[in-house]
């Protein structure tokens, strides 16, 4: 509370009725270090999307359907916690008229029109961040140095690249792109960093014209003299001149993200310019995989599979022998996972949930919250893993001896939504919101639902959420051959269980028409089956996919998990 008494006492000397704390930093990255996470150092709040704001008299803590329960438990005391979309910053300020102050190198204009556009209060600019006056010890990080991807990685180098955008840019006639997403940079130079936890990110900006001039903004201690020699058309500037470039940039046609440019760069750059707004290209060029970005996606499921079977089996046979609890169990699979030397590190914070604690969508275990694994409980993990090459995103939630049929039906429901998606014909014209329909049915025939998206984008040794495509009830883009997509249904209920079956699949053309492939190699845990819920088609799916998951990862498992693996892979 004394952090936020003393932010207050600061909206005086700005003239200023309230204050706007968004996760984010100035990239816009989903995951940041803990000496840019603001929000987490006034609320106590860890989760990856969020904002609060602050009032004279109020505190609210703003959150998606995934941390509600999250936020109540980690910020509840301080903060009234209010869900998006169906609460919005506008409904608490509809009536008033308030000076909102906010930092504009962390806010973009779509973010502040979306959550404020139907309000009398107005926003104000403030160039000093005020949470940085109150935070005095942040920590430092060691500088990690930009580097290339090998040939073995991709099969486009970034010249070609550079040239697909450029081709874009002038059908749009754009002049200049200015490029704000880190993650968009790396895959268009073929660069990694060490700049985001779970992500391998080079924060950095990037100005690229229509001559094919590029500029790449960055801190110059993180590209040695080799890394730029191979990079002979890119100037590199010190990232602290990127505003005095942007402003001699006049007179030009400029493409810029709303989603991703901050409102302090997008106002520098309409003073002289005109802008256009238009998603980033780079999105839509990224989200297509290619064969061999495909190939090594498809060996980074099977090691990640391996030490996920592993660890499941470790589970079942010792929670109740030894003293397992959720902490000490994430930190065994992470002990499996590195046993594997493609690993490199995890690719987001592993959710690791039993009994109750499961009911919370994207719940992370404290010493405080740390529940020991019992007889009786289901258990949820959510994990995944960067690997040289490919990301990993998988959820499995097992019994450990529970027989309700209560559970075992709505389990059974969840798994008929996985099986819808991973048979779902595509199409022409097959997007998201189509699938996601398809994904609810055996729940909603229950009257039960859940409150996330079924499917979101994944990269290809990057974000583990990347867009433009999803399985959601608003996404509308068109899905492509070569697209990785999450298929993870589920269903919680506060403080009894949560439940979700997670496997990521990619657009792959078979025949004359396109179907999703599973890359996922994790068996489904059978005893949370009632069978007598299942259609005949679904059966033969799960067996198939049994089939699978046995031939790709016989190989990687010893003599006594080979015969687990037997058992768990069987036909029902």
């Amino acid at each position: 509370m004394e952090k936020i008494n003393k932010l207050k006492k600061l909206l005086n000397n700005y003239n200023i009725d309230g204050y706007l704390i968004p996760k984010n930093d100035d990239f816009f990255s989903e995951y940041i270090t803990e000496n840019k996470d603001r929000l987490r150092f006034v609320s106590n709040f860890t989760g990856s999307y969020g904002f609060a704001l602050i009032l004279k008299h109020k505190n609210y803590l703003f959150v998606d359907g995934r941390y509600t329960l999250q936020a109540k438990t980690q910020s509840g005391k301080l903060f009234k916690i209010l869900t998006i979309p169906g609460q919005l910053p506008s409904d608490i300020l509809k009536n008033k008229k308030f000076k909102i102050g906010f930092d504009p190198k962390i806010y973009t204009r779509r973010t502040l029109e979306m959550f404020f556009k139907k309000t009398n209060s107005k926003l104000v600019p403030i160039n000093k961040n005020l949470v940085d006056n109150l935070w005095f010890n942040k920590n430092n990080f060691d500088v990690k140095r930009f580097y290339i991807l090998p040939k073995k990685a991709t099969s486009q180098n970034y010249k070609s690249k550079i040239k697909k955008v450029i081709k874009i840019l002038n059908k749009k006639k754009v002049d200049v792109q200015f490029i704000s997403a880190s993650e968009n940079i790396a895959w268009l130079l073929n660069i990694r960093g060490g700049d985001s936890e779970f992500t391998p990110l080079p924060k950095a900006y990037l100005v690229l014209d229509n001559s094919q001039k590029i500029n790449l903004f960055c801190d110059l201690k993180k590209t040695e003299y080799g890394f730029k020699k191979k990079f002979k058309d890119i100037k590199f500037i010190d990232i602290k001149f990127t505003e005095q470039f942007l402003t001699k940039i006049k007179n030009s046609k400029i493409l810029i993200d709303s989603n991703t440019c901050s409102v302090h760069f997008e106002n520098i750059l309409k003073k002289n310019n005109k802008i256009i707004q238009f998603p980033d290209p780079v999105y839509s060029l990224k989200s297509v995989k290619n064969k061999i970005e495909i190939s090594n996606t498809v060996k980074s499921h099977l090691y990640d599979g391996a030490a996920l079977t592993k660890f499941l089996f470790w589970v079942k046979k010792n929670y109740n022998k030894k003293s397992i609890n959720e902490i000490s169990a994430q930190e065994k699979l992470l002990k499996f996972r590195k046993k594997n030397q493609n690993f490199k590190f995890l690719s987001f914070p592993t959710i690791s949930g039993s009994g109750p604690n499961g009911a919370i969508i994207h719940y992370q275990a404290s010493e405080k919250s740390n529940r020991k694994l019992r007889k009786g409980d289901i258990y949820l993990i959510d994990s995944g893993g960067q690997y040289n090459f490919g990301t990993t995103d998988v959820t499995r939630t097992i019994s450990l001896d529970n027989n309700n049929k209560r559970i075992k039906e709505i389990f059974t429901r969840v798994l008929r939504g996985h099986i819808a998606v991973a048979n779902y014909k595509i199409e022409t014209n097959t997007n998201g919101s189509l699938i996601d329909k398809a994904a609810r049915k055996p729940l909603k025939e229950i009257r039960l639902d859940y409150a996330h998206g079924t499917g979101h984008g994944v990269g290809y040794f990057l974000n583990v959420h990347e867009g433009p495509h999803a399985i959601s009830k608003s996404n509308k883009v068109k899905l492509k051959e070569g697209m990785i997509i999450s298929n993870e249904p589920g269903y919680y209920e506060n403080g009894k269980f949560g439940i979700r079956i997670e496997n990521l699949i990619r657009v792959k053309k078979y025949k004359m028409r396109y179907v999703f492939d599973n890359l996922t190699m994790v068996p489904i845990d059978k005893s949370l089956i009632n069978k007598n819920i299942l259609r005949k088609n679904e059966i033969l799916w799960l067996n198939n996919y049994h089939r699978d998951v046995y031939k790709n990862l016989k190989s990687f498992m010893n003599k006594t998990e080979l015969l687990d693996l037997q058992q768990a892979c069987s036909k029902i």
